[in-house]
């Protein structure tokens, strides 16, 4: 494996890594308020009647967000795996946009400032268009 694709994949590896982490957050924060205030499983059973009982929810938005504009960059991991074209620009891209996602995931799920998660959130956004739009010219340029 060259090291172009082992820094691709560990970088997924990461991402996946998040969101198991965040998941773990989000079960350990949702089980602990619903023992302090008494709340039976059945009376959230619906996200509806969650919103409506629970306080803590970003953890849970953050859950959600992760399997929104990162499925964009494993799809790009998969694609650029499939077609064997792994430049080095992409791994370190790669790198750049999941630094970008743990902070976003940091700040979600801890003060939440909302401008510093827009910040998180839109440095991710531009750095994954960014390689899916020059990892479309260099495959462009690989078959021209």
């Amino acid at each position: 494996m060259t090291n172009n694709i082992t820094l691709l994949v560990a970088a997924t590896l990461a991402m996946v890594l998040l969101t198991f982490l965040v998941v773990a957050m989000l079960l350990y924060t949702r089980v602990t308020e619903m023992r302090l205030k008494r709340i039976h499983p059945q009376a959230v059973a619906t996200s509806s009647k969650m919103a409506a009982k629970l306080e803590n929810v970003q953890t849970a938005d953050n859950f959600r967000n992760l399997f929104e504009v990162p499925v964009l960059f494993y799809t790009l991991v998969a694609v650029s795996l499939a077609v064997q074209h792994t430049p080095v620009w992409l791994a370190y891209g790669a790198w750049l946009f999941v630094v970008f996602r743990v902070a976003h995931s940091i700040i979600h799920c801890g003060y939440n400032r909302v401008m510093h998660r827009l910040v998180a959130f839109l440095g991710s956004f531009f750095v994954l268009v960014c390689l899916w739009l020059a990892f479309f010219l260099s495959l462009l340029g690989r078959t021209a």
